[in-house]
Protein backbone atom coordinates (compact mmCIF):
# COMPACT_ATOMS: atom_id res chain seq x y z
CA UNK A 1 0.00 0.00 0.00
CA UNK A 2 3.12 2.35 0.66
CA UNK A 3 4.24 1.85 -2.98
CA UNK A 4 0.49 2.56 -4.20
CA UNK A 5 0.62 5.62 -2.85
CA UNK A 6 4.01 6.47 -3.16
CA UNK A 7 3.83 6.48 -6.59
CA UNK A 8 0.31 8.41 -6.88
CA UNK A 9 2.21 10.94 -4.89
CA UNK A 10 4.91 11.29 -7.02
CA UNK A 11 3.12 11.67 -10.35
CA UNK A 12 0.92 13.79 -8.53
CA UNK A 13 3.96 16.21 -7.96
CA UNK A 14 5.22 15.71 -11.77
CA UNK A 15 1.69 17.05 -13.02
CA UNK A 16 2.00 19.82 -10.77
CA UNK A 17 5.41 20.90 -11.88
CA UNK A 18 3.89 20.32 -15.37
CA UNK A 19 1.64 23.06 -14.79
CA UNK A 20 3.86 25.40 -13.14
CA UNK A 21 6.22 25.07 -16.28
CA UNK A 22 3.23 25.70 -18.43
CA UNK A 23 1.65 28.46 -16.11
CA UNK A 24 0.68 31.92 -17.90
CA UNK A 25 -0.62 34.84 -15.95
CA UNK A 26 -3.74 35.01 -17.67
CA UNK A 27 -4.78 31.28 -15.37
CA UNK A 28 -7.34 31.19 -13.81
CA UNK A 29 -6.13 31.29 -9.95
CA UNK A 30 -8.24 28.74 -9.13
CA UNK A 31 -6.70 26.50 -11.47
CA UNK A 32 -3.58 26.91 -9.46
CA UNK A 33 -5.11 26.21 -5.93
CA UNK A 34 -6.05 22.92 -7.79
CA UNK A 35 -2.41 22.19 -8.65
CA UNK A 36 -1.37 22.96 -5.63
CA UNK A 37 -4.30 21.15 -3.15
CA UNK A 38 -3.88 18.00 -5.09
CA UNK A 39 -0.35 17.01 -3.97
CA UNK A 40 -1.17 17.91 -0.25
CA UNK A 41 -3.79 15.59 -0.15
CA UNK A 42 -1.80 13.05 -1.33
CA UNK A 43 0.61 13.65 0.97
CA UNK A 44 -2.19 12.61 3.65
CA UNK A 45 -2.98 9.71 1.34
CA UNK A 46 1.11 8.87 2.03
CA UNK A 47 0.42 9.70 5.58
CA UNK A 48 -2.31 7.13 5.58
CA UNK A 49 -0.34 3.92 4.36
CA UNK A 50 2.31 5.24 7.53
CA UNK A 51 0.41 5.16 10.11
CA UNK A 52 0.27 2.51 12.90
CA UNK A 53 -2.02 3.85 16.10
CA UNK A 54 -4.89 6.24 16.18
CA UNK A 55 -3.02 9.63 16.31
CA UNK A 56 -0.90 9.19 13.37
CA UNK A 57 -4.30 7.73 11.37
CA UNK A 58 -6.03 11.23 12.56
CA UNK A 59 -3.32 13.59 10.95
CA UNK A 60 -3.26 11.58 7.78
CA UNK A 61 -6.92 12.25 7.68
CA UNK A 62 -6.62 16.10 8.48
CA UNK A 63 -4.48 16.12 5.62
CA UNK A 64 -6.63 14.82 3.64
CA UNK A 65 -9.79 16.37 3.64
CA UNK A 66 -8.20 19.51 3.43
CA UNK A 67 -8.17 18.68 -0.69
CA UNK A 68 -11.61 16.91 0.59
CA UNK A 69 -13.57 20.14 1.93
CA UNK A 70 -11.28 22.47 -0.73
CA UNK A 71 -10.85 20.81 -4.19
CA UNK A 72 -14.66 20.55 -4.90
CA UNK A 73 -14.92 24.21 -4.12
CA UNK A 74 -12.02 25.33 -6.43
CA UNK A 75 -13.13 22.69 -8.93
CA UNK A 76 -16.15 24.73 -8.97
CA UNK A 77 -15.29 28.00 -9.18
CA UNK A 78 -12.68 27.71 -11.68
CA UNK A 79 -16.11 25.73 -13.63
CA UNK A 80 -17.46 29.41 -13.11
CA UNK A 81 -14.64 31.23 -14.17
CA UNK A 82 -14.23 29.69 -17.16
CA UNK A 83 -17.38 29.39 -18.04
CA UNK A 84 -18.19 33.01 -17.97
CA UNK A 85 -20.10 33.29 -14.81
CA UNK A 86 -19.34 36.14 -12.50
CA UNK A 87 -19.66 35.55 -8.94
CA UNK A 88 -20.11 38.55 -6.54
CA UNK A 89 -16.73 38.09 -3.92
CA UNK A 90 -18.92 38.26 -1.25
CA UNK A 91 -20.89 35.28 -2.32
CA UNK A 92 -17.25 33.24 -3.20
CA UNK A 93 -16.24 34.60 0.49
CA UNK A 94 -19.51 32.65 1.64
CA UNK A 95 -18.59 29.53 0.42
CA UNK A 96 -14.72 29.61 1.42
CA UNK A 97 -15.76 30.27 5.06
CA UNK A 98 -18.24 27.36 4.87
CA UNK A 99 -16.00 25.09 3.37
CA UNK A 100 -13.85 26.32 6.38
CA UNK A 101 -16.03 25.45 8.96
CA UNK A 102 -16.37 22.04 8.01
CA UNK A 103 -12.55 21.67 7.50
CA UNK A 104 -12.28 23.37 11.06
CA UNK A 105 -14.77 20.48 12.06
CA UNK A 106 -12.25 17.70 10.67
CA UNK A 107 -9.55 19.28 12.78
CA UNK A 108 -11.83 18.49 15.99
CA UNK A 109 -11.64 15.04 15.48
CA UNK A 110 -10.25 12.85 18.48
CA UNK A 111 -11.43 15.65 21.04
CA UNK A 112 -15.07 17.00 19.78
CA UNK A 113 -17.31 14.46 18.34
CA UNK A 114 -18.60 16.73 15.89
CA UNK A 115 -17.34 15.49 12.72
CA UNK A 116 -16.04 11.78 13.60
CA UNK A 117 -18.64 10.15 17.07
CA UNK A 118 -15.63 7.62 17.43
CA UNK A 119 -12.47 6.33 15.69
CA UNK A 120 -10.73 3.24 16.40
CA UNK A 121 -8.11 0.52 15.25
CA UNK A 122 -9.63 -3.16 14.90
CA UNK A 123 -7.90 -5.73 13.18
CA UNK A 124 -5.32 -3.19 11.54
CA UNK A 125 -7.71 -1.59 10.04
CA UNK A 126 -9.63 1.75 10.71
CA UNK A 127 -13.35 2.16 11.81
CA UNK A 128 -15.06 5.19 11.90
CA UNK A 129 -18.11 6.39 13.67
CA UNK A 130 -19.45 9.69 11.30
CA UNK A 131 -21.01 12.84 13.33
CA UNK A 132 -23.30 15.24 11.62
CA UNK A 133 -20.68 17.49 10.14
CA UNK A 134 -19.48 14.45 8.25
CA UNK A 135 -23.09 14.40 6.92
CA UNK A 136 -22.87 18.40 6.41
CA UNK A 137 -19.12 17.28 4.47
CA UNK A 138 -21.74 14.93 2.33
CA UNK A 139 -24.58 17.17 1.12
CA UNK A 140 -21.96 20.23 0.68
CA UNK A 141 -20.11 17.60 -2.23
CA UNK A 142 -23.13 16.58 -3.76
CA UNK A 143 -24.66 20.25 -3.96
CA UNK A 144 -21.58 21.55 -5.75
CA UNK A 145 -21.16 18.39 -7.66
CA UNK A 146 -24.80 19.58 -8.86
CA UNK A 147 -24.29 22.94 -9.06
CA UNK A 148 -20.79 22.77 -11.12
CA UNK A 149 -22.60 20.25 -13.61
CA UNK A 150 -26.21 22.66 -14.37
CA UNK A 151 -23.65 25.53 -15.01
CA UNK A 152 -21.41 22.95 -17.43
CA UNK A 153 -24.84 21.93 -19.11
CA UNK A 154 -26.12 25.87 -19.19
CA UNK A 155 -22.96 26.83 -20.75
CA UNK A 156 -22.68 23.76 -23.39
CA UNK A 157 -26.18 24.76 -24.54
CA UNK A 158 -26.99 28.71 -24.16
CA UNK A 159 -23.03 29.77 -24.69
CA UNK A 160 -21.51 29.77 -27.82
CA UNK A 161 -17.78 31.30 -27.01
CA UNK A 162 -16.88 28.63 -24.96
CA UNK A 163 -15.64 25.37 -26.25
CA UNK A 164 -17.05 22.65 -25.95
CA UNK A 165 -14.21 20.49 -25.74
CA UNK A 166 -13.43 22.69 -22.49
CA UNK A 167 -16.98 22.39 -21.31
CA UNK A 168 -16.35 18.31 -21.58
CA UNK A 169 -12.93 18.12 -20.50
CA UNK A 170 -14.93 19.84 -17.35
CA UNK A 171 -16.97 17.23 -16.55
CA UNK A 172 -14.24 14.63 -15.88
CA UNK A 173 -13.19 15.58 -12.55
CA UNK A 174 -15.85 17.07 -11.28
CA UNK A 175 -17.87 13.78 -11.53
CA UNK A 176 -14.91 11.26 -11.45
CA UNK A 177 -13.49 12.66 -7.39
CA UNK A 178 -17.21 12.51 -6.30
CA UNK A 179 -17.39 8.91 -8.17
CA UNK A 180 -14.56 7.98 -6.49
CA UNK A 181 -15.86 9.00 -3.25
CA UNK A 182 -18.78 7.18 -3.69
CA UNK A 183 -18.29 3.92 -5.30
CA UNK A 184 -15.39 3.15 -2.55
CA UNK A 185 -18.27 3.04 -0.13
CA UNK A 186 -20.92 1.52 -2.25
CA UNK A 187 -18.75 -1.34 -2.82
CA UNK A 188 -16.74 -1.63 0.37
CA UNK A 189 -13.04 -1.07 -1.69
CA UNK A 190 -12.64 1.87 0.47
CA UNK A 191 -12.78 5.47 -1.13
CA UNK A 192 -9.06 5.58 0.61
CA UNK A 193 -7.85 4.03 -2.70
CA UNK A 194 -9.54 5.46 -5.24
CA UNK A 195 -9.86 9.10 -4.14
CA UNK A 196 -6.19 9.58 -4.83
CA UNK A 197 -6.42 7.80 -7.82
CA UNK A 198 -8.95 10.03 -9.52
CA UNK A 199 -7.48 13.06 -7.69
CA UNK A 200 -4.18 12.21 -10.31
CA UNK A 201 -6.19 11.44 -13.55
CA UNK A 202 -8.32 15.29 -12.72
CA UNK A 203 -4.91 16.65 -12.36
CA UNK A 204 -4.23 14.90 -16.29
CA UNK A 205 -7.08 16.28 -17.08
CA UNK A 206 -6.84 19.51 -15.69
CA UNK A 207 -3.54 19.59 -17.85
CA UNK A 208 -5.28 18.85 -20.89
CA UNK A 209 -7.43 21.85 -20.11
CA UNK A 210 -4.41 24.41 -19.35
CA UNK A 211 -3.24 24.00 -23.05
CA UNK A 212 -6.51 24.16 -24.41
CA UNK A 213 -6.97 27.23 -22.61
CA UNK A 214 -3.93 28.81 -23.64
CA UNK A 215 -4.84 28.35 -27.43
CA UNK A 216 -8.30 30.24 -26.59
CA UNK A 217 -6.53 33.10 -24.43
CA UNK A 218 -7.49 36.03 -26.95
CA UNK A 219 -6.60 38.84 -24.67
CA UNK A 220 -3.45 40.15 -23.65
CA UNK A 221 -1.56 42.63 -21.37
CA UNK A 222 -1.74 45.94 -22.87
CA UNK A 223 -4.10 44.74 -26.09
CA UNK A 224 -6.65 43.55 -23.36
CA UNK A 225 -7.04 47.44 -23.09
CA UNK A 226 -7.61 48.28 -26.77
CA UNK A 227 -10.02 45.25 -26.96
CA UNK A 228 -12.41 46.48 -23.72
CA UNK A 229 -12.00 49.77 -25.43
CA UNK A 230 -14.07 48.76 -28.42
CA UNK A 231 -11.55 49.85 -30.71
CA UNK A 232 -10.13 46.72 -31.75
CA UNK A 233 -11.08 43.34 -32.53
CA UNK A 234 -9.62 40.16 -33.05
CA UNK A 235 -10.71 36.87 -34.91
CA UNK A 236 -8.39 33.30 -33.98
CA UNK A 237 -8.37 30.34 -36.22
CA UNK A 238 -6.04 27.32 -35.24
CA UNK A 239 -3.76 25.80 -37.94
CA UNK A 240 -6.30 23.25 -38.93
CA UNK A 241 -8.85 26.53 -39.75
CA UNK A 242 -10.57 25.70 -36.73
CA UNK A 243 -12.96 28.98 -35.71
CA UNK A 244 -11.54 29.79 -31.59
CA UNK A 245 -13.06 32.93 -31.15
CA UNK A 246 -13.27 36.50 -31.40
CA UNK A 247 -14.14 39.69 -29.60
CA UNK A 248 -17.75 41.94 -30.76
CA UNK A 249 -15.39 43.86 -33.04
CA UNK A 250 -14.55 40.84 -34.73
CA UNK A 251 -17.72 39.60 -35.07
CA UNK A 252 -19.39 43.17 -36.50
CA UNK A 253 -16.64 42.65 -39.25
CA UNK A 254 -17.18 39.54 -39.85
CA UNK A 255 -21.11 38.69 -38.88
CA UNK A 256 -21.05 35.10 -40.70
CA UNK A 257 -18.87 33.92 -37.70
CA UNK A 258 -21.68 35.04 -34.96
CA UNK A 259 -23.38 31.49 -36.10
CA UNK A 260 -20.20 29.31 -35.72
CA UNK A 261 -19.88 27.66 -32.16
CA UNK A 262 -16.15 27.66 -31.04
CA UNK A 263 -14.04 25.14 -32.03
CA UNK A 264 -16.10 24.71 -35.75
CA UNK A 265 -14.66 24.39 -38.99
CA UNK A 266 -14.32 27.47 -40.81
CA UNK A 267 -15.56 24.90 -43.74
CA UNK A 268 -18.93 25.52 -42.88
CA UNK A 269 -18.43 29.00 -44.18
CA UNK A 270 -17.31 27.96 -47.63
CA UNK A 271 -16.63 32.19 -48.82
CA UNK A 272 -15.03 33.31 -45.30
CA UNK A 273 -12.74 30.05 -45.35
CA UNK A 274 -11.75 30.75 -48.93
CA UNK A 275 -11.27 34.07 -47.95
CA UNK A 276 -9.17 33.66 -44.90
CA UNK A 277 -7.05 30.91 -46.57
CA UNK A 278 -6.14 32.93 -49.30
CA UNK A 279 -5.36 35.76 -46.88
CA UNK A 280 -2.88 33.45 -45.00
CA UNK A 281 -1.64 31.90 -48.03
CA UNK A 282 -0.14 35.71 -48.68
CA UNK A 283 1.25 36.11 -45.47
CA UNK A 284 2.78 32.73 -45.96
CA UNK A 285 3.82 33.49 -49.07
CA UNK A 286 7.60 34.32 -48.43
CA UNK A 287 7.90 36.55 -51.73
CA UNK A 288 4.47 38.30 -51.08
CA UNK A 289 4.57 38.36 -47.45
CA UNK A 290 1.40 40.58 -47.21
CA UNK A 291 -0.04 40.69 -43.47
CA UNK A 292 -2.34 43.39 -43.97
CA UNK A 293 -5.61 43.49 -45.96
CA UNK A 294 -9.31 45.70 -45.94
CA UNK A 295 -12.22 43.98 -45.64
CA UNK A 296 -15.86 45.71 -46.18
CA UNK A 297 -18.92 44.87 -44.10
CA UNK A 298 -21.67 46.58 -42.74
CA UNK A 299 -20.85 49.86 -44.65
CA UNK A 300 -17.26 49.80 -42.59
CA UNK A 301 -13.88 49.67 -44.17
CA UNK A 302 -11.64 47.15 -41.87
CA UNK A 303 -8.27 46.84 -41.65
CA UNK A 304 -7.28 43.35 -41.07
CA UNK A 305 -3.45 42.38 -39.88
CA UNK A 306 -2.57 38.94 -39.95
CA UNK A 307 -0.17 37.53 -37.15
CA UNK A 308 0.55 34.04 -35.84
CA UNK A 309 -1.32 32.84 -33.24
CA UNK A 310 1.66 31.95 -30.26
CA UNK A 311 1.15 29.99 -27.29
CA UNK A 312 4.73 30.26 -25.44
CA UNK A 313 7.16 29.51 -28.32
CA UNK A 314 4.73 27.57 -30.70
CA UNK A 315 3.09 28.45 -33.37
CA UNK A 316 -0.54 27.38 -32.63
CA UNK A 317 -2.58 29.22 -35.73
CA UNK A 318 -3.30 32.97 -37.04
CA UNK A 319 -4.84 35.63 -34.84
CA UNK A 320 -6.39 38.79 -37.10
CA UNK A 321 -5.89 41.94 -35.63
CA UNK A 322 -9.06 44.20 -36.60
CA UNK A 323 -8.98 48.35 -36.69
CA UNK A 324 -11.92 50.40 -37.75
CA UNK A 325 -10.16 52.21 -41.26
CA UNK A 326 -13.34 53.83 -42.36
CA UNK A 327 -12.58 57.26 -41.65
CA UNK A 328 -8.75 56.90 -42.85
CA UNK A 329 -10.35 54.94 -46.24
CA UNK A 330 -12.56 57.79 -46.74
CA UNK A 331 -10.08 60.57 -46.64
CA UNK A 332 -7.76 58.38 -49.19
CA UNK A 333 -11.04 58.16 -51.32
CA UNK A 334 -11.10 61.85 -51.24
CA UNK A 335 -7.25 62.59 -52.06
CA UNK A 336 -7.57 60.06 -54.57
CA UNK A 337 -10.65 61.84 -56.43
CA UNK A 338 -9.09 65.44 -55.70
CA UNK A 339 -5.82 63.85 -57.41
CA UNK A 340 -7.78 62.69 -60.50
CA UNK A 341 -8.94 65.93 -61.19
CA UNK A 342 -6.15 67.47 -60.12
CA UNK A 343 -4.33 65.45 -63.03
CA UNK A 344 -6.71 65.94 -65.32
CA UNK A 345 -6.91 69.68 -64.92
CA UNK A 346 -2.93 69.15 -65.11
CA UNK A 347 -3.44 67.03 -68.66
CA UNK A 348 -5.70 69.78 -70.01
CA UNK A 349 -3.16 72.07 -69.33
CA UNK A 350 -0.38 70.61 -70.40
CA UNK A 351 -2.37 69.55 -73.71
CA UNK A 352 -3.13 72.99 -74.46
CA UNK A 353 0.71 74.02 -73.56
CA UNK A 354 1.69 71.51 -76.13
CA UNK A 355 -0.78 72.55 -78.50
CA UNK A 356 0.30 76.18 -78.25
CA UNK A 357 4.02 74.67 -78.69
CA UNK A 358 3.06 73.11 -81.47
CA UNK A 359 1.68 76.23 -83.32
CA UNK A 360 4.15 78.03 -82.19
CA UNK A 361 6.86 75.54 -84.21
CA UNK A 362 4.40 75.77 -87.05
CA UNK A 363 4.17 79.54 -87.67
CA UNK A 364 7.60 79.52 -87.27
CA UNK A 365 8.31 76.83 -89.94
CA UNK A 366 5.81 78.60 -92.41
CA UNK A 367 7.85 82.21 -91.74
CA UNK A 368 10.49 80.40 -93.03
CA UNK A 369 8.68 79.25 -96.00
CA UNK A 370 7.37 82.30 -96.80
CA UNK A 371 11.11 83.34 -97.67
CA UNK A 372 12.05 80.40 -99.86
CA UNK A 373 11.07 80.61 -103.65
CA UNK A 374 9.88 76.85 -103.21
CA UNK A 375 6.39 76.16 -104.55
CA UNK A 376 3.64 77.04 -101.93
CA UNK A 377 2.46 73.91 -99.30
CA UNK A 378 5.65 72.49 -99.16
CA UNK A 379 5.44 71.99 -95.33
CA UNK A 380 1.91 70.19 -95.78
CA UNK A 381 3.52 68.39 -98.27
CA UNK A 382 6.53 67.07 -96.37
CA UNK A 383 4.26 66.10 -93.39
CA UNK A 384 1.57 64.05 -95.82
CA UNK A 385 4.52 62.46 -97.84
CA UNK A 386 6.07 60.98 -94.62
CA UNK A 387 2.67 59.96 -93.16
CA UNK A 388 2.51 57.98 -96.62
CA UNK A 389 6.22 56.64 -96.50
CA UNK A 390 5.48 55.71 -92.20
CA UNK A 391 2.27 54.36 -93.18
CA UNK A 392 3.57 51.79 -95.51
CA UNK A 393 6.73 50.89 -93.49
CA UNK A 394 4.24 50.11 -90.83
CA UNK A 395 2.36 47.98 -93.23
CA UNK A 396 5.95 46.34 -93.53
CA UNK A 397 6.69 43.40 -90.67
CA UNK A 398 10.27 44.09 -91.27
CA UNK A 399 10.58 47.70 -89.98
CA UNK A 400 9.08 46.79 -86.51
CA UNK A 401 7.91 50.88 -86.16
CA UNK A 402 6.14 51.52 -83.13
CA UNK A 403 3.29 53.67 -83.07
CA UNK A 404 4.61 56.86 -80.81
CA UNK A 405 7.90 56.77 -83.22
CA UNK A 406 5.15 57.18 -86.55
CA UNK A 407 3.37 59.77 -84.35
CA UNK A 408 6.60 62.08 -83.20
CA UNK A 409 8.20 61.68 -86.95
CA UNK A 410 5.19 62.68 -88.75
CA UNK A 411 4.77 65.65 -85.88
CA UNK A 412 8.98 66.74 -86.59
CA UNK A 413 8.24 66.90 -90.14
CA UNK A 414 7.14 70.31 -90.76
CA UNK A 415 10.56 71.29 -88.11
CA UNK A 416 13.08 70.09 -90.80
CA UNK A 417 13.96 73.22 -92.44
CA UNK A 418 13.75 75.49 -89.76
CA UNK A 419 17.61 76.73 -90.36
CA UNK A 420 16.55 78.21 -93.43
CA UNK A 421 15.83 81.36 -91.29
CA UNK A 422 19.73 81.77 -90.74
CA UNK A 423 20.26 81.75 -94.44
CA UNK A 424 20.91 85.09 -95.75
CA UNK A 425 17.63 85.79 -98.36
CA UNK A 426 20.27 86.34 -101.70
CA UNK A 427 20.86 82.81 -101.66
CA UNK A 428 17.48 81.51 -100.64
CA UNK A 429 15.49 83.71 -102.59
CA UNK A 430 18.47 83.23 -105.77
CA UNK A 431 17.09 82.02 -109.12
CA UNK A 432 19.20 79.57 -110.61
CA UNK A 433 21.84 77.24 -110.26
CA UNK A 434 23.75 77.66 -106.97
CA UNK A 435 27.96 78.50 -107.33
CA UNK A 436 29.83 76.23 -104.84
CA UNK A 437 30.14 79.30 -102.20
CA UNK A 438 26.55 79.49 -102.21
CA UNK A 439 25.80 76.27 -102.09
CA UNK A 440 27.79 75.90 -98.65
CA UNK A 441 25.87 78.31 -97.59
CA UNK A 442 22.82 76.53 -97.91
CA UNK A 443 24.13 73.56 -96.46
CA UNK A 444 24.68 75.32 -93.18
CA UNK A 445 20.65 75.09 -92.58
CA UNK A 446 20.51 71.66 -91.72
CA UNK A 447 23.18 72.03 -88.89
CA UNK A 448 21.77 74.93 -87.87
CA UNK A 449 18.04 73.99 -87.86
CA UNK A 450 19.19 71.24 -85.74
CA UNK A 451 20.71 74.07 -82.90
CA UNK A 452 17.44 75.89 -83.29
CA UNK A 453 15.07 72.80 -82.96
CA UNK A 454 17.59 71.83 -79.72
CA UNK A 455 17.23 74.77 -77.95
CA UNK A 456 13.46 75.10 -78.57
CA UNK A 457 12.80 71.91 -76.86
CA UNK A 458 15.23 71.53 -74.74
CA UNK A 459 13.67 71.18 -71.06
CA UNK A 460 10.46 69.92 -72.34
CA UNK A 461 8.90 66.42 -70.95
CA UNK A 462 9.30 64.44 -74.69
CA UNK A 463 13.11 63.47 -74.73
CA UNK A 464 12.29 60.94 -77.29
CA UNK A 465 10.15 63.41 -79.76
CA UNK A 466 13.16 66.21 -78.87
CA UNK A 467 15.60 63.67 -80.43
CA UNK A 468 13.78 62.86 -83.39
CA UNK A 469 12.63 66.65 -84.15
CA UNK A 470 16.56 67.57 -83.77
CA UNK A 471 17.77 64.29 -86.35
CA UNK A 472 14.88 65.51 -88.81
CA UNK A 473 16.05 68.82 -89.26
CA UNK A 474 19.86 68.09 -88.79
CA UNK A 475 20.02 65.07 -91.42
CA UNK A 476 17.16 65.06 -93.74
CA UNK A 477 18.93 65.77 -96.50
CA UNK A 478 21.75 63.20 -95.93
CA UNK A 479 21.14 60.36 -98.52
CA UNK A 480 21.29 56.70 -98.52
CA UNK A 481 24.51 56.20 -100.53
CA UNK A 482 26.13 58.96 -97.67
CA UNK A 483 26.49 61.59 -100.36
CA UNK A 484 23.90 64.40 -98.85
CA UNK A 485 24.89 66.95 -96.85
CA UNK A 486 26.22 68.35 -94.02
CA UNK A 487 27.86 65.11 -93.16
CA UNK A 488 28.24 63.27 -96.31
Amino acid sequence: MVIYFSVLLLISVVFSICYAISWHKNFDVHLTLIFTIIPIANVGYFLYSLADDTRSYLSALQVIYLGGCFLILFIMLNIFSTCGINVPKWIKALFFIFNTAIYMSVLTAGKLKIFYKDISIEDGELVKEYGGMHTVFIIMVISYTVICAFTLLFTLVKKDNISHRIILLLFCPTILTVAAYFMGKLFGIGDIYLVPVSYVISQFVYLGIVRTLALYNLGETALDSIVKAGSAGFISIDNSFNFLGGNDMGMEAFPELKGLHVDSSLEKIPALNDLFRSWIQAFLDVDVRKNTRHHESGGKVYLIEINYLFDGRRNRGYQFFITDDTKDQKYIALLDKFNDKLMQRVDEKTRGLREMHDRLIMSMATMVESRDNSTGGHIKRTSVGVKLLTDEMVRDEACDLDETFVRNIIKAAPMHDLGKIAVPDSILQFNGRYEPWQFEQMKRHAPEGARIVHEILEGTDDEEFHHIAENVAHYHHERWDGSGYPDG
